[in-house]
């Protein structure tokens, strides 16, 4: 039987979407006023799903407590009010987009996950606007 356990987060971060290689026109004309050179900001919501067999001994798929502090050391510490071009490793040479967002948190919450664990990680970049991922 297989249950799926959630956590909610949340952090601010800055951004710039654009490409070293593009021209600023060909930046703008994707990009629009994400293509700030001043960057942007925002409050962005993340739900992490994991999904494995309740223990026969704990009851637990995963002790909440474990992924929550997974998410603050993994996602809340290295991203909370970063300039994510700027001072996060993982953008340094990849644009942060929201999907390149949420493919970097899953990565980083499943390499601590115990490998028969699933994981689904949703990231809201707007309350309207959010990108899920799962590995897949």
């Amino acid at each position: 039987m297989k249950v799926t356990v959630s956590r909610k987060a949340h952090f601010n971060a800055a951004h710039r979407l654009y490409r070293k290689d593009w021209s600023f026109e060909k930046n703008d004309e994707i990009f629009g006023k994400c293509n700030n050179p001043n960057y942007h900001g925002h409050n962005y919501e993340l739900i992490a799903s994991v999904t494995g067999d309740i223990d026969k001994e704990t009851g637990y798929v995963i002790d909440v407590k474990i992924l929550k502090d997974i998410i603050k050391t993994e996602v809340e510490d290295a991203f909370d009010h970063k300039n994510l071009n700027v001072e996060v490793e993982e953008f340094k040479n990849l644009n942060p987009t929201a999907e390149n967002i949420v493919v970097v948190i899953y990565n980083k919450i499943k390499a601590k996950l115990k490998p028969n664990l699933d994981l689904e990680v949703t990231l809201y970049e707007t309350p309207r606007n959010f990108v899920s991922y799962s590995g897949k």
